[in-house]
C-alpha cells in the first residue's frame, strides 16, 4: 500500500489535515507549536483507492530542544519511506527560513512532492499563495484543513501522483502473506527460525534485535506462503532511536500487506495495552489473525484447566472480535509449532472464502425471516437479498427498503449468523446495509 507523509514546519496545520484525511480526531491539535512528537498513522480512502497517511512532527533546524532533534531525524525517515510527500506551508506567514530549508531537502529527495498552502479560508487569501511558487516545488494547492475546503482537489492530485498498486508483477503476489507480529522480545524471530529449520534471523534476549521486516518464501510440508518476521511494535514513548522508528514503520506496512497476521503474546506477562494496540491495528486493517501465546513452558503452577481459563480470559479481552484461533507454544522447545502453520493456513482459507449468492440467500433469508430487524417509528424493514462483496476480506451487503433504520445490534446478529453457517474463524466480517 502507498504511503503519504505530511511534512512542514511547526503549527502549519499538519495534524488538522491528517485528522481530516483519516476521518477521525486521532492526532492532538493545539495552537501551541510542536504538540505532535509521535508519528500518527491512518488510512485514507478516496474514490475507491486506499493509501496510508503518516503525520510527522514539525520540522525545525538548529534548535536546542532534544525533541526537535529527534523529530527532524524521524521526518527524514518518513520522507525516505514514503511514496509521496505533502509539504504544508501557511498562507498568512508567507515563506519562512524553515520553509526554504525543507523545500531544499525535498528537492534533493527526488520524491514526488505536492505543495499544500493551508489556511486559505477565502478568495482574497488565494492571491497570497502565489509567492510559494518561489520554492520551486510547483503550483501550490490551496486548502483550509480546518474547514475542509480544497481537500477534495488535493486528494485528486494525490491519486494522480501515487503509483498504482500492481501486485501482478511480483512472482510471489499469488502466494498468501503471513506476517509474524507482536511487541519486542516475544519470540517472533525464534518462531521464524523454528518454522524454517535454520537460523534465518538473529535472536538475542535483548528486546528489539530485529530492525527490519524480513520476508522468506516458505515451501515445506505441503504449505507454501511468504513468511514475514517483523520488528517489534513498541509504545510510542519508547521509540527513542530513529532506527527503531523505522522498524515500527516497516511493521505497520507488513501488517497492511499481509493476509494473515500471526500475533505473538508473552504467556508470562499476558496481554498488555501494547498488545491490544497491535491487535487493533490488525482488526482495523481487516486482516486474518492467529493468536500465539508463546513461552508457555515458563508459566508456573499449571493445572488441567489453566489453558482453558487463559483462553477464556484472552477472548474476554479481545471482544467483540474474539473468534480467533489461540495456540499455546513454547518455540524454544519446538512445542505446537506446526499447529501455528495449520491455523494460519486455515484462517487464510476463511479469509479468501467466496460464497455463491444463491447459497447465501438460501441460508440467510430464513434466518432474517425468523428474526426480522426491529420496526422503527412504525416502519417495517424488509431485507430483500444478500450478496458477498468483491473485497479481499469477507464483506457482505444486505439490501433492504430502509437501510438507515437498521441499527448496530442487528448488524452484529447478522454477522453472528454468517459465522455460525460459514467458517470465518480468525477473520473480521464486515456487514453493510444498502438500499434496494
Amino acid at each position: 500500500m502507498n504511503l503519504v507523509a505530511i511534512v512542514g514546519r511547526p503549527n502549519v496545520g499538519k495534524s488538522t489535515l491528517f485528522n481530516r484525511l483519516v476521518g477521525m480526531r486521532q492526532a492532538i491539535v493545539d495552537e501551541t507549536a510542536g504538540v505532535t512528537r509521535d508519528r500518527h498513522y491512518g488510512r485514507c480512502d478516496w474514490n475507491g483507492r486506499e493509501f496510508s497517511v503518516v503525520d510527522t512532527g514539525g520540522f525545525t533546524v538548529n534548535s536546542d530542544d532534544i525533541f526537535e532533534e529527534e523529530i527532524r531525524k524521524q521526518v527524514m525517515i518518513a520522507i525516505e519511506e514514503s511514496d509521496l510527500i505533502l509539504f504544508m506551508v501557511e498562507v498568512d506567514t508567507g515563506i519562512t527560513d524553515f520553509d526554504q530549508e525543507i523545500a531544499d531537502i525535498l528537492r534533493r529527495s527526488r520524491k514526488p512532492v505536492l505543495l499544500v498552502c493551508n489556511k486559505v479560508d477565502n478568495g482574497e487569501k488565494m492571491y497570497g499563495s502565489y509567492e510559494f511558487n518561489a520554492l520551486g516545488l510547483g503550483e501550490p494547492i490551496c486548502i483550509s484543513s480546518a474547514t475542509g475546503s480544497g481537500t477534495g482537489d488535493l486528494l485528486d492530485e494525490v491519486l494522480k501522483l501515487l503509483p498504482e498498486d500492481s501486485g501482478s508483477e511480483d512472482p510471489e503476489a499469488g502466494l498468501p502473506h503471513f506476517a509474524i507480529v507482536g511487541k519486542p522480545n516475544v519470540g517472533k524471530s525464534s518462531l521464524t527460525n523454528a518454522l524454517l529449520g535454520e537460523e534465518r534471523n538473529i535472536v538475542t534476549p535483548i528486546a528489539g534485535t530485529t530492525r527490519d521486516s524480513i520476508s522468506t518464501h516458505y515451501n515445506k510440508y505441503g504449505h507454501e506462503f511468504m513468511l514475514v518476521d517483523t520488528a517489534g511494535v513498541r509504545k510510542k514513548s519508547k521509540v527513542r532511536e530513529d532506527l527503531e522508528f523505522y522498524s515500527v514503520m516497516r511493521s505497520i506496512r507488513a501488517i497492511e500487506n499481509a493476509d494473515v497476521c500471526i500475533m505473538m503474546v508473552d504467556a508470562t506477562s499476558g496481554i498488555e495495552a501494547q498488545d491490544m494496540s497491535i491487535f487493533n491495528l490488525i482488526e482495523r486493517n481487516r486482516k486474518g489473525c492467529v493468536m500465539v501465546v508463546n513461552k508457555w513452558d515458563l508459566v508456573e503452577g499449571k493445572t488441567a484447566n489453566t489453558m482453558k481459563e487463559y483462553t477464556e480470559a484472552l477472548k474476554a479481552r479481545l471482544a467483540p472480535f474474539n473468534d480467533i484461533p489461540i495456540i499455546f507454544t513454547s518455540v524454544i522447545n519446538k512445542q505446537r509449532i506446526m499447529d501455528v502453520l495449520e491455523a494460519a493456513t486455515s484462517v487464510y482459507e476463511n479469509y479468501s472464502r467466496r460464497i455463491p449468492t444463491s447459497e447465501l440467500n438460501d441460508v440467510m433469508l430464513p434466518e432474517i425471516e425468523n428474526y426480522p430487524p426491529p420496526a422503527w417509528k412504525g416502519k417495517y424493514i424488509k431485507v430483500k437479498y444478500v450478496t458477498q462483496l468483491p473485497t479481499k476480506f469477507p464483506a457482505f451487503a444486505f439490501f433492504c427498503n430502509l437501510p438507515q433504520y437498521v441499527r448496530d445490534p442487528y448488524k452484529r446478529f447478522l454477522e453472528n449468523k454468517l459465522r455460525s453457517h460459514f467458517d470465518f474463524t480468525g477473520c473480521t466480517v464486515e456487514v453493510y446495509i444498502r438500499r434496494k
